[in-house]
């Protein structure tokens, strides 16, 4: 044992000494407090392995004391084990076994970002911003996001179970929800309401920006488009270089996206390599609370260079760089390294985007319709008749209802006819295209 233990020590020793040897590469001077902490943990480490009442496993050990320093951070930074590890590179190729769901620590509360679109999670009905109390019978208060993501992780088929708490509920209620294989599509398309274009993006992962491009190229070859949408709301984030990418299909080459400024890095720029030959058609970007990280930097980039109208409500402000890098054993660290600024050197962290027009969500729902009837100038008696009318009702007498009666009669309504966000933005590249049709003129004397 003792042999163990002086194995161990030299091994600690060695690595203070490989650590001080880099940060002096670096030119970084250590620090003589820096040798006592680490002493402290050596005396610390030397103590649990000699005279905890169980034998230890010292890899364990070592991935808990990981863990804990850098649980002392923000809450993106975190350490992740190899199975772990493997699951984030699995996330960004957009296929993956879970529930559906984008997490992060808000207010120390495990806090759902956005549920992904068309996927167990969103189907149940979790929201943007509900509080995850407990997964299954684990409490979440000292979870790091990693252990949280990795419980909630499992095999198709098998079920998992939420304990939410969200603004309107009285007490928690539990969400059941079967895993499945999530294959996240990122971008959906189409032409809608007479010539609007219609993008949406449900996470910035792998080849988004091409997805993206096809869509447009679709759409304008298809339809008469006049306008675009890009709906970004309840995107939780994803790749950098995707944001930049889909960026580059509306902003000019060479237009700076966002840069980020580090400790030690300095300011970084991010810009548009290569832009598209797309007519600069009106555009309206979609946001609300679960927009975050990518998703505001392509709104606070179309923002500030006045390509786009932001529309909805304010974004999530996550602002920060997470810097992945592997380890020798197959384990990963992701590590705050940065702050991201857009264009306008505004910072996104704990702010977001704010919306040039602030819409609340709603649906819409439509009444039945009234059986009071207003009386219009066709009812008048001895009104003067159109000839341009095929058919002139005679006064006072309205069409028949349909035999089913008009009460009873089902429209068919599409989905986004109950958006009441969507709505609004439709509304306004309808008026956009009718104010670039007038001419003003002005009287001279």
């Amino acid at each position: 044992m003792k042999r163990k233990s002086f194995a161990w020590t030299l091994f600690l020793s060695l690595l203070i000494l490989i650590v001080v040897g880099v940060t002096h590469e670096s030119g970084v001077q250590a620090k003589g407090e820096t040798y006592e902490q680490l002493n402290i943990f050596s005396e610390v480490f030397h103590m649990v392995q000699q005279n905890y009442v169980e034998e230890v496993d010292t890899k364990k050990l070592v991935y808990g004391a990981i863990k804990g320093m850098l649980n002392s951070l923000d809450p993106h930074s975190s350490f992740m084990e190899p199975d772990t590890y493997k699951e984030l590179q699995v996330d960004t190729r957009g296929k993956f076994g879970g529930i559906g769901i984008q997490i992060s620590i808000r207010d120390n509360q495990l806090t759902i970002i956005a549920p992904i679109e068309d996927t167990p999670g969103d189907r149940v009905g979790l929201k943007a911003g509900d509080v995850i109390l407990k997964v299954d019978d684990e409490w979440t208060k000292d979870l790091s996001l990693m252990d949280a993501v990795k419980l909630m992780r499992g095999k198709p088929g098998t079920k998992v179970i939420l304990t939410i708490m969200r603004k309107e509920f009285k007490k928690p209620k539990k969400f059941t929800i079967t895993r499945a294989v999530i294959k996240v599509k990122s971008v959906k398309y189409k032409s809608i309401d007479e010539g609007i274009g219609y993008l949406r993006l449900s996470q910035f992962q792998q080849d988004s920006g091409k997805e993206i491009e096809n869509g447009m190229k679709k759409l304008l070859k298809e339809e008469h488009i006049h306008g675009l949408i890009l709906d970004l709301r309840n995107n939780p984030g994803g790749l950098l270089d995707e944001a930049v990418n889909i960026c580059g299909k509306f902003l000019d080459e060479g237009t700076l996206v966002v840069y980020t400024k580090g400790r030690r890095q300095g300011r970084n720029d991010y810009k548009v390599k290569r832009s598209f030959d797309y007519p600069r058609l009106p555009m309206v970007v979609l946001i609300n609370a679960g927009s975050a990280s990518a998703s505001e930097i392509v709104a606070g980039a179309l923002q500030d260079w006045g390509r786009a109208i932001i529309m909805g409500t304010q974004s999530f402000g996550k602002g920060s760089v997470q810097t992945v890098v592997p380890l020798s054993d197959g384990s990963g660290l992701r590590l705050t390294t940065a702050k991201y600024y857009t264009p306008r050197d505004k910072s996104i962290q704990n702010v977001g985007i704010t919306p040039d027009i602030l819409v609340e969500e709603k649906v819409i729902v439509k009444s039945a319709p009234s059986e009071f009837h207003r009386v219009k100038e066709a009812d008048l008696k001895n009104h003067l008749d159109n000839p341009d009318l095929e058919e002139p009702h005679p006064a006072g007498e309205k069409e028949a209802p349909s035999p089913e009666g008009e009460k009873d009669r089902k429209v068919e309504e599409s989905p986004e006819s109950k958006d009441y966000q969507l709505q609004e933005a439709i509304a306004l590249l309808k008026a956009w295209k009718v104010f670039e049709k007038i001419k003003p003129t002005f009287a001279t004397e």
